[in-house]
């Protein structure tokens, strides 16, 4: 039995692969600033919590990965954890660089410190390339981050190379684009949306604003993409990945389509306010999964649409319209 430890367990993504691993007869070790508080509620929402193990990680602190590593002793570890939104990040841009950067760089310190042969994953961003124009972003295009939050995504990548290239170790990035699911934060735009939308749709809410509609993005499905993950790691030599559905549409467009499932015209209820507009925003972000596709034999199976439609399902299933 191989053992995996996830570090962000408790986030959407984290909560997916401690689903797809325990299908893979994984034993599963989560972690957590403070285990024994964490309530752990995406797990919950999955019906896994209790199949899982906890450990009290602080990721910034390099004696607790040390001890954990030591005691846990993973054969992968898939490091999902930090700071997680852009927009925040520019109010805590150092919470989100020790968090991410610093994080990454002792776990990677303590694999080569303990020489075991630990394969690690780390959590990339779409956020390093910045704007991606009309062109999908690949393996080889440059980075050009436009924020705190993506800043220090670039400097975990760059540290994950130099270690593997440096020592040898099995430690590779997935660049994912943007992915959501039912267990993504409220905070998230795309969450704010669909529950908007929903509490329109019988009343109890008249009007959304929301910051640039304009903007373009690269949605995906999570549980798809934490299958991109997992093959990554049994590659026999380590690679980075961009993940992507390579299809590319507005935030217009991803209102449009939740606000269609109510029936509703989403001109007549959403307002684009610019005081909601972010200090460097990403006007256009797609990816270009060729790479994973030929590789990994990994192709997205869910997109924008569907993604939308799913998430409006969810919502109504769990009565978070009431």
């Amino acid at each position: 039995m191989k053992t995996a430890l996830i570090c962000g367990i408790s986030g959407q993504d984290g909560s997916y692969l401690a689903q797809l691993l325990l299908n893979k007869s994984y034993r599963v070790v989560g972690t957590s600033r403070d285990a024994q508080v964490s309530s752990f509620q995406n797990l919950n929402s999955l019906g896994i919590r209790e199949e899982v193990q906890f450990e009290s990680m602080a990721l910034n602190d390099f004696r607790s990965v040390l001890q954990v590593v030591n005691k846990v002793k993973p054969d992968e570890i898939y490091n999902l954890a930090g700071q997680t939104s852009v927009g925040l990040s520019f109010e805590q841009p150092v919470e989100t660089m020790e968090s991410i950067a610093v994080g990454t760089l002792n776990l990677l310190e303590v694999i080569r410190f303990t020489q075991q042969p630990i394969k690690l994953y780390n959590a990339g961003s779409s956020e390093c390339f910045g704007d991606t124009g009309d062109r999908s972003a690949d393996e080889e295009t440059a980075f050009r981050p436009r924020s705190p939050y993506a800043v220090s995504k670039a400097a975990a990548f760059w540290e994950v190379a130099n270690y593997r290239e440096a020592y040898s170790l099995y430690a590779c990035s997935g660049i994912l684009f943007n992915h959501d699911s039912p267990l993504r934060p409220k905070r998230f735009v795309t969450q704010k949306i669909v529950l908007a939308a929903c509490r329109i749709a019988v009343g109890k809410l008249d009007k959304l604003v929301l910051g640039d509609i304009s903007i373009q993005r690269d949605w995906g499905w999570a549980p798809d993409y934490v299958e991109a993950m997992y093959k990554m790691m049994q590659l026999d030599q380590p690679e980075d990945f961009v993940i992507a559905t390579g299809e590319m549409h507005k935030l217009q467009d991803f209102v449009a389509a939740v606000f269609a499932y109510f029936g509703l015209d989403w001109q007549n209820y959403v307002i684009s306010d610019r005081r909601f507009f972010r200090l460097t925003d990403i006007a256009s972000s797609c990816g270009n999964p060729q790479k994973a596709k030929l590789t990994l034999n990994w192709e997205a199976r869910y997109k924008m649409q569907a993604i939308a439609k799913m998430m409006v399902e969810a919502n109504l299933a769990n009565q978070a319209c009431s």
